[in-house]
């Protein structure tokens, strides 16, 4: 029995224990490998964004996670925009991934310092409990700039509880639970 709870035997349990807590606790809810999506293998986020108005092309902005530079939006006041919301891995499209898995993600829109309604369009991405994850949307701009450095703040994500398409506060859209797999930031302008 001495020997059971020596001091060496004492070191070597509580490593273990260590190492064990570590491990569990730098998962998410289930396995890794069961996360359709890892946040490490998204690399960038891309608005393509298109002025209702005849003629009209579609622009890019390309917020690439983690290598630092801010994309600016410009948007008219009065006007409408059709928005597309990309996900990518390096080259490589990952929003087909976020279609497939569209029950286990949603998109929240905050605009701090602007007066932007938003509107969910169809982007083959309507959830089972009627809502859709926000990959295409409509921006009727009420005032871009409403205040000092006026930016969106565009969340994705992962396996919320519920999820309310309604405007909460400055964000159009709220979760229960859920985590974070990407985030973006685009400043905003006239």
């Amino acid at each position: 029995m001495n020997k059971l709870f020596n001091t060496k035997n004492i070191f070597r349990l509580l490593a273990l224990l260590f190492i064990t807590v570590t491990v569990i606790s730098c998962q998410r809810d289930g396995s890794a490998a069961e996360d359709d999506l890892p946040q490490e293998e998204l690399t960038n986020i891309i608005l393509l964004v298109k002025e209702d108005t005849p003629g009209a092309t579609a622009i890019e902005y390309n917020y690439s996670i983690g290598a630092g530079g801010i994309p600016t939006i410009p948007l008219k006041d009065g006007k409408s925009y059709t928005v597309e919301a990309k996900f990518s891995n390096g080259n490589e499209d990952a929003t087909q991934e976020i279609i497939d898995a569209k029950n286990e993600h949603f998109l929240i829109f905050d605009f701090p310092k602007s007066k932007i309604n938003i509107t969910r369009l169809d982007g083959n991405d309507l959830r089972n409990d009627g809502k859709r994850v926000g990959l295409k949307t409509k921006w009727d701009v009420v005032q871009a700039v409403d205040g000092t450095a006026p930016f969106l703040k565009l969340t994705l994500i992962h396996s919320p509880e519920s999820v309310n398409d309604a405007k909460a506060g400055t964000a159009w859209g709220s979760v229960i639970g859920g985590e974070t797999d990407a985030e973006a930031t685009y400043n905003l302008s006239n």
